[in-house]
């Protein structure tokens, strides 16, 4: 399984707790944010899905998603509500904020793991069917060969679109100079190695600092993309 991260917004702390070792123990990655505030110091782009609690102080569940979604870094990233506000106008108006689920306090835990791995398998099935490779801020069109940053075009060569493509569709698989030379370049063009390190440094410098360092170099084995 793919190591998805998942932020857990929530003024609970116990609650956190108790979700962030049922995830960690289910094989994801789980942060704790104990108000909205904190979790928009964290960088929400990084992460994968997010646990959100809707009665917190200061910013509200619902305005943290409404944020979200009007932010293109952050439009794509699934929410889950999770809440103990329960009338039906509550779980509307949360599903109109673009939530893929709803859950109502008190929860089961085992129940919440399920809903999170179904999400994930939703989301997987639309990018298969929009041909959109998503992670975080970064999203890459494969029919029209273009990657954007915070939805702003990103001006690629083909060569750094190619391995920008293979990484970020294998995340976590580690590819050597010389598996990337004979994936991206054609058969009947001599290049070396070296070539493939100039293309990464001008990847990266074009994907900037968050995107740039998920393009990242294992010493001796060679470039994998892993969102850190």
């Amino acid at each position: 399984m793919e190591n998805k991260r998942i932020l857990i917004v929530d003024d609970e702390s116990d609650i956190c707790e108790i979700l962030r070792y049922n995830l960690e123990k289910a094989g994801y990655s789980a942060d704790i944010s104990l108000s909205a505030e904190d979790a928009l110091l964290r960088g929400l782009s990084s992460y994968d899905l997010i646990l959100l609690d809707v009665m917190m102080e200061g910013i509200s569940g619902f305005q943290l998603a409404e944020m979200m979604k009007k932010n293109p870094g952050t439009a794509s990233i699934p929410v889950i509500f999770i809440t103990a506000k329960d009338r039906e106008e509550d779980v509307v108006h949360g599903l109109e904020t673009g939530a893929y689920d709803y859950i109502r306090k008190p929860f089961s835990v085992k129940e919440v793991v399920l809903r999170v791995g179904s999400v994930f398998r939703k989301v997987a099935n639309q990018a298969e069917k929009t041909d959109t490779i998503t992670h975080g801020c970064l999203s890459i069109d494969t029919n029209s060969k273009k990657a954007f940053i915070d939805g702003k075009g990103v001006d690629l060569t083909k060569n750094e679109f190619e391995i920008l493509l293979l990484l970020a569709s294998n995340p976590g698989t580690v590819y050597s100079r010389e598996e990337i030379l004979k994936k991206v370049w054609p058969e009947d063009v001599i290049v070396i190695g070296r070539t493939v390190d100039v293309n990464i440094t001008h990847l990266r410098k074009k994907l900037g600092d968050t995107a740039g360092k998920w393009v990242t170099t294992r010493h001796g084995y060679g470039y994998c993309f892993e969102i850190q």
